[in-house]
């Protein structure tokens, strides 16, 4: 199949790739030339412009860091609109506000082009594998069409409703693992604290109750001192930002996200904003002045 790919940043990068592999005809844009390169290298068409991707493409993947920065890929001066042919499908992989989503869909559905929200979860070390978790929101028989397309890459893909609900159930995910990075960091300072071997709290608990895929994943990272990015502070805090508007939104209050939203915040301005989430023990070892490892 043809595609357009726009959008090669951490995730993007491995994502088309494994596109490539899974034999489609792949066009890439982004606005680093690098990126772009390094596709063309593996396989791929590079372009000079969104508009000159989307061209004579059946489907248009995007994969960018949030809401503006999509509508401009798509919508925008040079967007993919603009070379898009009627009949298209644009399948946006970018975890965005699910208002932004559905004004997207509706602005491209005047010109004929159709819209799947599919936002994903896994971080870099499932998008290099091909093992990420897409939810999807949209008409189902697009959906039903173009499931092969997204499951190259990824090994759960799971249609959760029409536009919009894609990225709210996005949402309620980067909830779920910003209070699990929260509450593992709390609980391994408190090991630390009280004298017992934070890793071997983490090889006791793992395969109880306490045990989740956050917990493998990103303990020990921790344990490691390892918060080179696979996902970002900042892309986390923009998550928690449209969580909290959407809550806002629908009067769902979100006490327990706005307090570690906070915590984020606080690293940020510690100049940790490019670290991965799993720098939220940082906060709390500056809380408690202490290290949970050596």
């Amino acid at each position: 199949m043809k595609i357009a790919f726009i959008g090669l940043g951490i995730m993007g990068k491995p994502m088309a790739k494994n596109l490539l592999k899974a034999g489609h005809e792949l066009t890439v844009y982004d606005n680093n030339a690098d990126a772009i390169n390094e596709l063309v290298d593996a396989g791929a068409t590079g372009s000079e412009s969104s508009t000159e991707a989307a061209k004579g493409k059946e489907v248009i993947v995007t994969m960018l860091p949030n809401s503006p920065h999509v509508k401009a890929a798509l919508l925008g001066e040079g967007g993919a609109v603009e070379g898009a042919e009627k009949g298209a499908t644009v399948i946006d992989m970018s975890s965005i506000a699910p208002l932004a989503s559905r004004e997207i869909a509706y602005e491209l559905a005047k010109l004929g082009v159709n819209y799947l929200d599919a936002p994903v979860s896994g971080g870099e070390p499932k998008a290099v594998e091909g093992t990420l978790a897409v939810m999807v929101g949209g008409d189902k028989t697009l959906f039903d069409k173009y499931e092969s397309v997204i499951s190259a890459m990824a090994s759960s893909v799971t249609y959760v409703g029409e536009v919009g609900a894609g990225n709210v159930t996005k949402l309620a995910n980067q909830v779920i693992v910003a209070l699990n990075i929260a509450a593992m960091s709390e609980a391994l300072v408190l090991a630390k604290k009280a004298g017992v071997d934070p890793r071997s709290v983490y090889q006791a608990i793992r395969g109880g109750l306490a045990g989740s895929t956050v917990l493998d994943a990103k303990a020990p990272m921790v344990l490691e001192r390892n918060f080179e990015p696979g996902f970002r502070i900042d892309l986390h805090i923009k998550d928690l930002c449209n969580a909290m508007d959407t809550s806002h939104g629908v009067g769902s209050q979100l006490p327990l996200t706005s307090q570690v939203l906070e915590m984020m915040y606080s690293l940020r301005e510690d100049g940790h904003g490019s670290c991965d989430h799993d720098a939220l023990a940082l906060y709390y070892e500056k809380l408690t002045n202490t290290q949970i490892a050596e």
